[in-house]
């Protein structure tokens, strides 16, 4: 498995790198970014992944996202995958609006053409770039945690939710929880995954607890001056179903913040240092 390296650079005792891949997954070249703390010859060291939300690469997080030195302090790799396939011939969504089609993945493997084609950030995320990671980097694949941002925050819940052996701490910013009951995710479910709504189920992070899946524990972060906080994220759909079924859930909001990376680097330390303490154990 060949990655291309696109650049490196010193910051906070470690290396941040920016790579490039073939992806089999969505049939495109895929770009993502990797920070690895300096370490002992032969170490492998805790992963924490990150998912970007709308619109965004991986550039928005790792030029913006205050991560690194976190990431130096407890000795974890941070992984930062694109949102999307993205080049020629890659659908995209007609309308301009940014919520579907390039930068627009929401992970999840599509089943309407022709978006099947391309936008498999499910599998990609999920299977691909978790392969390539191990292959080139010193993780320990016993030792991860998962975070994102937004619609990256949804794809981190459900990826998680799916996949608790693999996964021993999840944590989000603003995410859009039950993307089955709003618009943004209404609009990206229908176009990835067509009209039957019993199939969203398996990409909505409310859905999956009400059909029994159970994380050890919930950490997510909101601000209180977030533009989408009651129309696209509704948090307090979360909440109900984490009470519902026993989930213990941090849900902390935060007065003042919104929605962009001044909010999500605010806290950043926060979800590194949280995920730390269950990544060590």
């Amino acid at each position: 498995m060949v990655i291309e390296t696109v650049s490196t650079a010193r910051a906070h005792g470690g290396t941040q790198g920016v790579y490039r891949h073939d992806s089999a997954a969505t049939g495109t070249p895929m770009t993502f970014s990797v920070f690895v703390p300096d370490h002992a010859p032969g170490a492998t060291l805790p992963v924490l992944w990150y998912l970007s939300g709308l619109t965004c690469t991986s550039a928005n997080v790792t030029e913006k996202g205050e991560y690194r030195a976190a990431c130096a302090k407890h000795g974890i790799v941070f992984v930062a995958p694109d949102t999307s396939p993205r080049g020629e011939g890659v659908p995209d969504d007609s309308d301009g609006a940014g919520d579907f089609g390039l930068g627009a993945g929401f992970y999840v493997d599509a089943a309407e053409p022709p978006f099947d084609r391309n936008y498999r950030m499910w599998s990609y995320v999920k299977r691909e770039l978790p392969i390539l990671i191990a292959a080139h980097f010193p993780v320990d694949e016993k030792r991860q945690g998962i975070t994102g941002h937004s619609m990256g925050g949804h794809g981190a819940l459900t990826v998680a939710l799916r996949h608790p052996e693999r996964f021993r701490s999840v944590s989000a910013f603003a995410p859009i929880v039950a993307p089955s009951q709003v618009p943004w995710g209404e609009k990206a479910f229908t176009g990835y995954l067509g009209g039957d709504r019993s199939a969203w189920r398996a990409y909505d992070a409310v859905a999956l607890i009400e059909d029994g899946a159970r994380p050890l524990e919930l950490l997510v972060d909101v601000g209180e001056a977030d533009p989408f906080l009651e129309r696209e994220l509704r948090p307090e759909l979360l909440e109900a179903a984490c009470a519902n079924a026993g989930i213990p859930l941090t849900l902390r909001r935060q007065p003042g913040y919104d929605h962009s990376y001044y909010f999500v680097s605010t806290f950043m330390a926060d979800h590194v240092g949280w995920h730390a303490a269950r990544l060590k154990r």
